[in-house]
């Protein structure tokens, strides 16, 4: 299905700057359809008898009157004279009689969008009329908000630009809805509203109460304080504002958001939209410092294993035994190498490792301890990508050991080469090929047969760890390639 901004440029010629407005429109529009109690659908003129639907919007509070997908559908001015009509007289027209759509009676309402002087679309407001509804405190005031907030659509004064509204984080009206008079006095407030105030520590009722110094006397922080009681006000006076979060007295946190209303310009008070997030805030902040005790693991981990690597390293030059002392090379190679992922885990957010900056800095360790006769060089071709923490440390190991045993066994003393480490990543898999230009795989050699440590740590690693494959074949060129294939789906 095309976007908005694909389906306005291919069928429109509008400008940046009104493509921009509908943009926000539709940003905002759940906001009035959950107050409409109605379906929203946004329509451009292609011509003075088509309108073409570029977007819709169904309620959270009501029943859909449009259970089908009716975006890129077009419209007929016959089927739909209002559409017109709102766009040639500029005001919002409703139809006389409801319109039966499959099989629910719909009255429908269009509301012209204004930008400037011009009249850019029109929006098609449309009840489900099949549930009869009660007029209640709640529905009355739901209504009287929408109704302002449409007639400013018609203005040109809503939405604004700046500031930045912040609606997909902002509360919405299920959350906490408060209507304010022009003097800023709450003339209604629903109940999940009343809950946020009660456990922020107000007590009593909120309507007759001003809302601005109430709600500054409540929260703890001066700052947030004045700047949300100030916010109140610029609402009531015609600014819009930012979503804004503080928390109370008592501990609770709550999200606010206040809209101007003035529909023809003139004050109608305000609307603010609040959300108790108190259980939200809480699980984060436990999250956050789960995340930095698990960091910490990682870093003292990363500590102990750079210790036992310099222990290692300090017996291997007291061991007169050559055999001994390659062992010990090789232990440290392996311990070091553990150590640079838990030091990458240990500045992680989220228990996932960047294996391009770790493997870049195993690379040079590895030509480090390598052995002296040899003039053998190592880099890296393609994309490892971001793995989480359990597929990592396996890895890097077994990539070593790969490189680190083309090292000792495809070059002979003296020899100059060049080992190859590619990696090419999909969405399933992530295939490995360690390449070496060396004098190749000896007669009769078999990977399930070896007695080298090395070979038999990966062949461990791959199948228990990794999950995946590996085999070892010869280059058509000479020299060896060892083949890792490491399955991807199912890891976080």
């Amino acid at each position: 299905m095309s976007t908005l901004t694909d389906l306005l440029a291919e069928h429109t010629r509008l400008s940046g700057a009104a493509v921009d407005h509908l943009q926000l429109v539709v940003a905002e529009w759940q906001l009035l359809s959950d107050l409409s109690f109605a379906d929203f659908l946004l329509w451009v003129p292609l011509d003075d008898a088509t309108f073409l639907c570029v977007a819709q919007a169904r309620p959270t509070t009501a029943p859909t009157a449009h259970p089908e997908d009716v975006v890129g559908s077009s419209m007929q001015v016959e089927e739909h004279p209002q559409l017109r009509r709102a766009i040639i007289e500029s005001r919002i027209c409703r139809e006389e009689d409801p319109l039966w759509h499959l099989g629910v009676p719909v009255r429908r309402e269009t509301i012209p969008v204004r930008l400037g002087k011009q009249v850019i679309a029109v929006v098609s407001r449309n009840t489900n009329l099949a549930v009869p509804r009660v007029p209640s405190p709640l529905e009355i005031s739901y209504l009287g908000s929408a109704a302002d907030l449409c007639q400013m659509i018609a203005d040109g004064t809503f939405p604004t630009t700046e500031p930045s509204p912040d609606v997909h984080t902002s509360p919405r009206v299920g959350d906490g809805f408060i209507r304010l008079d022009a003097a800023g006095a709450v003339v209604f407030a629903s109940p999940n509203a009343l809950s946020a105030y009660h456990r922020m520590g107000h007590a009593s009722d909120l309507v007759g109460v001003h809302l601005a110094p109430l709600t500054r006397s409540l929260i703890d922080d001066p700052f947030d304080a004045t700047e949300i009681a100030q916010r109140f006000r610029a609402a009531v006076d015609g600014n819009p504002s930012m979503r804004m979060e503080a928390e109370s007295r008592r501990g609770a946190s709550v999200l606010f958001r206040a809209l101007p209303l003035r529909p023809r310009g003139n004050p109608a008070g305000a609307l603010v939209l609040c959300r108790d997030v108190t259980e939200v805030r809480r699980r984060d902040r436990a999250l956050m410092s789960k995340d930095a005790t698990i960091r910490e693991i990682h870093h003292r981990v990363k500590n102990n294993l750079q210790t036992v690597a310099a222990l290692l390293r300090l017996q291997s030059r007291r061991t007169s035994n050559e055999e001994a002392r390659e062992a010990l090379a090789e232990s440290v190679r392996r311990v070091t190498s553990i150590a640079l992922v838990h030091e990458t885990l240990s500045m992680s957010v989220d228990e996932r490792v960047d294996l391009d900056d770790v493997i870049d800095r195993v690379i040079p360790m590895m030509s480090d301890v390598a052995t002296t006769e040899t003039q053998v060089s190592v880099r890296r071709e393609g994309p490892f990508g971001v793995v989480a923490a359990e597929l990592a440390t396996p890895l890097v190991m077994v990539l070593t050991e790969l490189v680190q045993n083309a090292f000792e066994h495809a070059y002979a003393p003296g020899q100059r080469g060049e080992v190859v480490v590619h990696a090419e990543r999909s969405a399933r898999w992530l295939d490995v090929v360690i390449a070496d230009d060396g004098k190749g795989l000896p007669p009769g050699f078999s990977l399930e047969r070896t007695e080298r440590l090395g070979l038999q740590i990966v062949r461990t690693l791959v199948e228990s760890e990794l999950r995946g494959s590996l085999s070892l074949r010869r280059r058509p060129r000479g020299g060896t390639e060892a083949v890792l294939r490491v399955p991807l789906r199912g890891r976080r």
